[in-house]
């Protein structure tokens, strides 16, 4: 005798049958674009293994996070310069293969690592502005900073200076509508990088903005690592400001800094990205590059030159930065460079202001004082991130040695090739180094390492 179905099971049957349908549907179109994500092995057999056994939860899961590169094609590029200095030459290269904007003459650079004088350097560029001035941020707090910035882009504006402002959704989204108020009493165009919404972008609000630049009528570019707050800056009563590096660079790359911004700001406001301005050829001055990494790249930019560079290091790498937590490709890079006797030398913060990175990146640490790395400490908080490369390269601005910097954010880096600039940075590790401590490796206990490895493989690897 056949079994008789329930009445209610059988008018259920259809939807049922649909929605099985379209659950294999859409794993299927998750895993094929989870396979063009160019993931590390690791993290792609992760999701495809989570999408394959819990697909209810994996699937809406993949479908907020689950994108992490947005461009495909590669970019035509300029020709490198003609001019080459013999110990640069392999970096150019690198930086050529990985299809980065070229290294350009640029008529100054200058670095700054005292707090109080950047901000001054900001404002005086602020207050020059004669037509246009543009400003992509994480952070821009209405603080003792962000208010005197406000002030300066009130006055640009009343000079009849065109103000745009870029801030990403989440990393401004604490004190937006103070900023939003600060910003528009400013008369500055403001827009919001992927902002949070109700109904999110497919994928797609993982992926932030942590860029950090300010452009002055096209002809000046200032970037680094700090964001528009008092703590990048100021001293409070109760905490000194935070060590951290910005550039100030006059012409060269500022034509690729603003064709860059021109990218985002269409991107923002769903408009298709203009046409890049034509660069101006610098006959003589320093020679950097623009380093961009992130979503909108097909490859990942700085992972690459970072892994390569540390690969090709001879004499020594110099690493500043607040958050370490490489992949275990960079991390065999730094050790089997200690082994063959370069100077390794890390700089961080002796306790960040995020906790499980500091829990997160003890196992690399000890592998690297193992190996003969020197690991130096600073007592208060490290935010600059910076790399030296024997005498050939070097690098500051907004990537952080970590996953979401290296492989998931839109970041901005800065290059140097030539001695002068180079130095400066190998010195500023100097000068850090005699305000630091030595890193102690001690063994972790049973529960220690259990909370190593989850905080390493959950909060990390998204």
């Amino acid at each position: 005798m056949p079994l008789a179905l329930p009445p209610a099971l059988v008018d259920a049957l259809p939807l049922l049958h649909a929605a099985a349908v379209a659950t294999g549907l859409l794993l299927y179109v998750a895993l094929t674009h989870s396979g063009r994500q160019r993931r590390a092995p690791a993290s792609a057999m992760a999701w495809v293994i989570a999408l394959v056994a819990f697909p209810y939860l994996a699937l809406p899961a993949y479908l907020l996070f689950g994108t992490r590169k947005l461009a495909h094609a590669r970019t035509t590029i300029d020709p490198p310069p003609s001019t080459q200095d013999a110990t640069a030459t392999w970096a150019l290269a690198l930086t050529r293969g990985l299809d980065l904007p070229p290294a350009r003459r640029c008529a100054s650079i200058v670095l700054d690592d005292d707090g109080p004088r950047a901000l001054q350097s900001l404002l005086a560029l602020l207050d020059d502005a004669a037509r246009s001035i543009d400003i992509e941020m994480f952070l821009f707090r209405d603080d003792a900073v962000g208010l005197q910035v406000a002030d300066a882009l009130a006055r640009a504006r009343a000079r009849g200076v065109d103000v745009r402002v870029l801030l990403d959704g989440v990393g401004a989204f604490a004190g937006r509508r103070r900023s939003l108020r600060m910003l528009r009493r400013a008369g500055a165009a403001i827009r919001w990088f992927s902002p949070l919404k109700l109904r999110p972008q497919f994928a797609r609000d993982n992926l932030r903005d942590h860029r950090k630049l300010v452009i002055v009528d096209d002809r000046a570019l200032w970037s680094g690592g700090r964001n528009l707050a008092r703590e990048y800056f100021l001293d409070a009563p109760d905490a000194p400001a935070w060590h951290d590096l910005s550039v100030v660079v006059e012409g060269g790359v500022v034509v690729d800094a603003v064709a860059g911004f021109a990218r985002d700001w269409a991107m923002a406001g769903g408009e298709p990205a203009p046409i890049s301005p034509i660069a101006r050829t610098d006959a003589d001055g320093p020679l950097a590059q623009l380093l961009p990494s992130g979503p909108d790249r097909r490859d990942d930019t700085a992972y690459g030159l970072f892994l390569g560079a540390i690969h090709r290091a001879d004499t020594r790498v110099l690493l500043a930065t607040p958050y370490f937590v490489p992949d275990d490709a960079l991390q065999l890079a730094l050790v089997l460079a200690a082994r063959r006797g370069v100077q390794v030398e890390l700089l961080l913060p002796a306790g960040s202001n995020h906790a499980l990175a500091d829990i997160a990146r003890e196992r690399s640490l000890r592998e690297l004082a193992a190996a003969g790395a020197r690991i130096r400490l600073l007592p208060r908080m490290l935010h600059a991130k910076a790399l030296v490369i024997d005498s050939g390269l070097a690098s500051c601005g907004s990537i952080n040695f970590d996953g979401r910097s290296l492989f998931l954010n839109y970041e901005l880096n800065v290059l140097f090739h030539d001695a002068v600039q180079i130095q400066a940075l190998a010195h500023w590790f100097t000068a850090r180094r005699t305000e630091s401590s030595t890193y102690v490796a001690r063994a972790p206990g049973w529960w220690r390492d259990v909370g190593e490895g989850l905080v390493r493989s959950v909060g990390f690897q998204l």
